[in-house]
């Protein structure tokens, strides 16, 4: 393991690739759930990077933009949209999670994880531009 991966935990190697497959897999399976729920495809194609806005907060420093940016982009506050959606019978709270669902499942399919505060590139999938 690489001096810079063990300083931001980054994983690597088969386990690397293996948590790319399964955002490829969300991603894959939240278009799907999105084609059964019948939502509007011109929203999704509109809301699909709305998540990234995030990155913004990197303009207040790369500590913040990291935990912002990471707020954005993990499963449990889309998942918990879901759900409450699910439970108030609120369908745009689901079709809006599920947009959110398959936005992280495309970044991470890619390569884009969970940001570290040592800056944007560094992710815990590894360092954005690296193999």
């Amino acid at each position: 393991m690489s001096e810079a991966a063990t300083a931001t935990g980054a994983v690597t190697g088969a386990v690397r690739i293996l948590l790319r497959l399964e955002g490829l897999a969300l991603l894959a399976s939240m278009v799907l759930v999105y084609a059964l729920w019948g939502g509007s495809w011109w929203v999704f194609v509109l809301l699909l990077l709305l998540p990234d806005i995030s990155l913004a907060a990197y303009l207040a420093g790369p500590g913040t933009g990291a935990i912002v940016y990471s707020a954005a982009h993990t499963t449990v506050l889309a998942a918990a949209l879901a759900a409450l959606g699910l439970a108030l019978s609120q369908p745009l709270m689901v079709s809006l999670a599920i947009i959110w669902l398959a936005h992280i499942g495309m970044d991470r399919a890619v390569g884009y994880g969970l940001k570290y505060e040592a800056g944007f590139g560094f992710t815990h999938l590894g360092r954005i531009g690296t193999k």
